[in-house]
């Protein structure tokens, strides 16, 4: 709405639409306020999820630390109940011979997993772009 002045010094209401020009000038400042708004909530709430993504990182640190040391602890308990049998130092080595052994075990099967996982590329949506391509072209030549 606008204002009027009339001749007798006093205004009156006018029923007037805004111009497109205002009606774009409008949308382009609220879009832009939008913008900048959802910008915002977006950066403030990555920085929450990245305190807590950070938190929850150390504690699986701590955690695997503390895992290894029970790990290391159980072991040690391996090789006083085997030294309750026969010397200290043969209990120490077969202990030692069934961690190599497993450890080499667990690599052996980590190896194959990483060969049926490389190289990381997407074949099956390489061959379904593929595909599409090869079909696009073959309706345009037509």
């Amino acid at each position: 709405m606008s204002h009027v002045a009339t001749d007798h010094g006093t205004s009156r209401v006018t029923n007037r639409e805004p111009s497109t020009a205002e009606l774009v000038n409008r949308l382009s400042e609220q879009v832009s306020r939008l913008a900048r708004d959802e910008i915002r909530l977006a950066v403030a709430e990555m920085r929450t999820k990245g305190k807590r993504v950070g938190a929850g990182a150390g504690l699986l640190g701590g955690a695997g630390v503390l895992a290894w040391f029970g790990l290391m602890t159980v072991i040690a308990g391996v090789v006083l109940l085997l030294a309750t049998t026969m010397p200290a130092w043969i209990a120490a080595f077969i202990v030692a011979a069934a961690v190599f052994v497993i450890a080499g075990v667990l690599a052996l099967v980590g190896r194959k997993q990483l060969e049926r996982g490389t190289p990381p590329v997407p074949e099956e949506a390489i061959a379904g772009v593929k595909k599409d391509i090869a079909t696009v072209s073959e309706r345009a030549h037509r």
